[in-house]
């Protein structure tokens, strides 16, 4: 990143500002403005989210917020009530109050007399799913939204649930809220109060995997705040990116596909990360293009930036399998519109054992088709090479070389490839198929084979089974009855070159990634009810070699960090051939860093650990285990939790603990010992 000093407006900052709620609670704010706005009033642009001002983003805050403000608007970074130096208590994701509290800051902000009334939200994963849904509740300021890593759909494409099934994600992000939601406040920012504040946030939490479990089907639940209930509602232009590598790609097209307002999209190879941090490369100018968005929409410049294509996204290049990336090799390609006319549905059937690619000869030409029968029952082992729902490249998390994965899986796969063929769009696997079991789950891996064997998966998709016709009503299946169901997989934007090969790999598991079926299934694929479809794009589109380049990555300096204790992280698996106990152990410790302008010593180390024995699927276990630490000479306080979920064919089992100390003295403890019915998952 080129790091930038020279900008066109020289800026003020003010490090803690309080913006007071109807019900007399105050959010805690942090804003940079062009010291010429006293006079001369500039849009403002908003970011919301609970992770802590002062210090934990302080470091990426520094790098967009000055860069924007430097371009003339007053950029705003709240946390949201009950986190960083804001008061009250956060017990949920995407509350009501929570997105009340954002319209009022929103007007606060429309009437600072530094403000000329308009106004922007911007962020990544919470920051952008705030921005879509306060855009949805039509606040009168708010002019346009730039959103990186979101969604619109909470229940089918978020973090919790996939295809009906339960995401390890839903365990790994109620720890990672868990922890965030009981840090203390800065004395040094709200003085005294901080105790009476910090007793306020640990007597209120709660594990919020008890909530989420509670909610395995589509309901009220899910649908609040949802945009994917009503795209009318969303009625500002929108700046959409993601990346192929993150959990939320699905939500750009999707968005682009539904919303009638101006908009544009923006996939790159990224992880779950801003594009101008772009995680694996190349990252790109992204803070250019939100410059250019919000010139334009809040400034009334007519600057081009609705110009070219409606998305641009990264084709990417056939890699050999690793855990991470540097960079990504490939091309940026443009679309006129989405769904896109350059893109067609092919479809490619599963017969004897094979994918047959459309239009190449096979031995039952000219004769009707056996209804060929393979069945599969994979062991809990398929998955442990799946990597992380949602990549972010810390550890390296991307999934490894699918041979293994494949030897518990029904495989097809297609002859050599005589041309290179692309892809852009979600694939689809169409099985018709039947069970041994009420409750099962399809997991459909879609990969690419080098000639030398080594299969990098591209894409795949979950179905729990009993919601093939509905998310909000699953059915259990009638054992031995035939089905026809489809799976969507994740979108994706793959080259597959000539001499490799295109797998489809089926499975009854894919722990740990997604939580395993009450018990052993043996699924039953018939050939003649199955088959592939695949998005290809037209190889002969040439409008690609006209798109306008990206600028280089380019951001504020960040301020001085001291580092006080090396980081670690760490993705093992392992297997113990004496008791079949099989363990993948994660670990992201972000060491103790100084954060010299706040003159805080912060220390952040997170452990999940998801464990099985043999085929016993009763012995499932996650854990996901915080320790936060926060310290001045006058002042130390640490955070410590740990969740622990297990199930059995009935129940989930959540244990918890809460403990908090300062000054090396537990000074709160709770712990949690609680049972939530287990129905369809």
């Amino acid at each position: 990143m080129r790091y930038v000093d020279q900008l066109p407006y020289a800026i003020t900052e003010e490090k803690h500002v309080t913006i007071p709620m109807a019900d007399g609670a105050r959010l805690s704010a942090r804003i940079w403005r062009p010291s010429s706005s006293d006079t001369e009033p500039v849009p403002a642009v908003l970011e919301y989210i609970p992770y802590r001002k002062n210090d934990l983003t302080s470091t990426r805050d520094a790098l967009h917020h000055p860069y924007v403000a430097g371009h003339g608007y007053a950029c705003v970074r709240v946390d949201i009530r009950g986190t960083g130096e804001s008061d009250g208590v956060l017990l949920d994701e995407y509350l009501e109050q929570e997105q009340a509290d954002a319209e009022a800051v929103l007007a606060w902000l429309a009437e600072q007399p530094w403000c000329d009334g308009n106004t922007g939200m911007m962020g990544i994963s919470w920051g952008a799913f705030a921005a879509l849904q306060v855009a949805a509740r039509q606040p009168p300021s708010l002019r346009a939204i730039c959103v990186s890593s979101f969604t619109d759909d909470r229940y089918a494409d978020d973090m919790h649930y996939l295809g009906g099934a339960m995401l390890s994600d839903n365990l790994a992000e109620a720890g990672t809220m868990f922890a965030y939601a009981t840090c203390p406040p800065d004395p040094a920012v709200v003085g005294n109060r901080w105790r009476e504040m910090w007793g306020e946030r640990l007597e209120a939490a709660r594990p919020w995997v008890l909530e989420w479990l509670r909610h395995p089907q589509r309901d009220d639940y899910w649908r609040h705040a949802s945009l994917s209930e009503d795209y009318s509602a969303l009625r500002c232009p929108v700046l959409a990116s993601s990346g192929w590598a993150d959990g939320y790609s699905n939500a750009v097209t999707r968005l682009l596909t539904h919303v009638d307002v101006p908009r544009k999209g923006l996939i790159g190879p990224w992880s779950h990360k801003f594009p101008h941090l772009g995680q694996p490369g190349p990252a790109i100018g992204y803070l250019q293009e939100v410059v250019r968005w919000w010139d334009h929409w809040l400034k009334g410049v007519d600057n081009g930036v609705m110009d070219g294509p409606v998305l641009r996204t990264w084709m990417q290049e056939s890699v050999p399998p690793s855990t991470s990336y540097e960079e990504r090799p490939g091309r940026w390609i443009g679309e006129p519109s989405w769904p896109s006319p350059n893109v067609t549905e092919t479809a490619l059937l599963l017969r004897d054992g094979a994918l047959r690619m459309p239009g190449k000869p096979g031995p039952d030409d000219g004769h009707p088709a056996a209804d060929q029968a393979h069945t599969v029952q994979s062991p809990l082992s398929v998955g442990q090479f799946a990597g992380k729902w949602a990549s972010y490249n810390a550890p390296p998390d991307l999934p490894y070389d699918q041979r293994e994965e494949d030897g518990g899986s029904l495989v097809f796969q297609t002859e050599p490839l005589t041309e290179r063929i692309e892809i852009l769009g979600a694939p689809a696997a169409v099985v018709e198929l039947s069970a041994d079991a009420p409750v099962a789950q399809l997991n459909v891996r879609l990969s690419d084979v080098a000639p030398d064997g080594r299969s990098t998966r591209v894409t795949y998709g979950v179905l729990n089974l009993v919601h093939r016709d509905s998310e909000a009503d699953p059915g259990e299946l009638t054992p031995g009855r035939r089905y026809t169901v489809r799976v969507p997989l994740h979108g994706v934007a793959q080259a597959f070159p000539p001499g490799h090969r295109i797998r489809l790999s089926l499975s009854t598991s894919y722990w740990p990634l997604v939580w395993p079926a009450p018990g052993p299934v043996l699924l039953t694929v018939y050939e003649n009810g199955s088959s592939l479809t695949l998005p290809v794009r037209d190889a002969d589109v040439t409008t690609d070699a006209e798109l306008r380049p990206f600028g280089e990555p380019e951001g504020c300096a960040p301020p001085a960090v001291t580092r006080l204790s090396e980081p670690e992280q760490a993705w093992t698996v392992s297997r113990d051939l004496v008791n079949y106990r099989s363990v993948l152990d994660i670990v992201k410790d972000q060491g103790v860093q100084r954060y010299e302008n706040a003159g805080i010593d912060v220390g952040l180390r997170a452990c999940e650990q998801y464990s099985w024995i043999a085929e016993d699927f009763g012995s499932v276990r996650g854990e996901s285990a915080w320790t936060m630490t926060f310290a001045r000479p006058d002042w130390d306080v640490r955070v410590e939790t740990r969740t622990v979920l297990t199930s059995d064919a009935d129940a989930f089992h959540v244990d918890a603990t809460l403990d908090g100390y300062e000054g090396g003295r537990r000074v709160f403890s709770r712990t949690w010992n609680e049972h939530v019915p287990r129905t369809y998952v």
